[in-house]
C-alpha cells in the first residue's frame, strides 16, 4: 500500500492506493468514510438546503430572517455553463446563509439554514 496526496479544486486529499497484478484475483477495500461537507454543522431541528450540483454561487436570493415558502428559488449555482435555480426545500425562516455569492460549493453542501 502507498499513501498519495491529492490536490482537488484547491483541497488535499490523502489517496490510499494497493498494487494488484493478474495473479491477485481478490481485492480488499478499507469501509468508505462518511462524505463531509465543509459546512460547519446544523442544529438539531433545523431544516437544510443544500446544493444538489457542484458549481459557483452565482447570487443568494434571501438573507437572514426572510420567511421563504417551499420551492420559492433562494440561491442560483451556476455549474456546467448552465444556471441552475435552487428552490428552499421547505417553508421557515432564514437563520443562516452559509455561502456567499461567489464562492463554490460541492454537492450536498449545506447552503442555506431554514428554522
Amino acid at each position: 500500500m502507498k499513501i498519495y496526496k491529492v490536490k482537488v479544486n484547491g483541497k488535499v486529499y490523502e489517496v490510499e492506493l494497493e498494487s494488484v497484478s493478474e495473479n491477485n484475483a481478490t481485492i480488499s477495500a478499507p469501509a468508505a468514510a462518511p462524505a463531509t461537507t465543509a459546512s460547519a454543522p446544523v442544529s438539531n431541528g433545523a431544516a437544510t438546503i443544500l446544493a444538489p450540483i457542484a458549481g459557483k454561487v452565482l447570487d443568494i436570493k434571501v438573507k437572514v430572517g426572510d420567511f421563504v415558502k417551499k420551492g420559492q428559488v433562494v440561491a442560483i449555482i451556476e455549474a456546467m455553463k448552465l444556471e441552475n435555480e435552487i428552490p428552499a426545500s421547505a417553508e421557515g425562516k432564514v437563520v443562516e446563509v452559509k455561502v456567499s455569492k461567489g464562492s463554490a460549493v460541492n454537492n450536498k453542501d449545506v447552503l442555506i439554514v431554514l428554522g
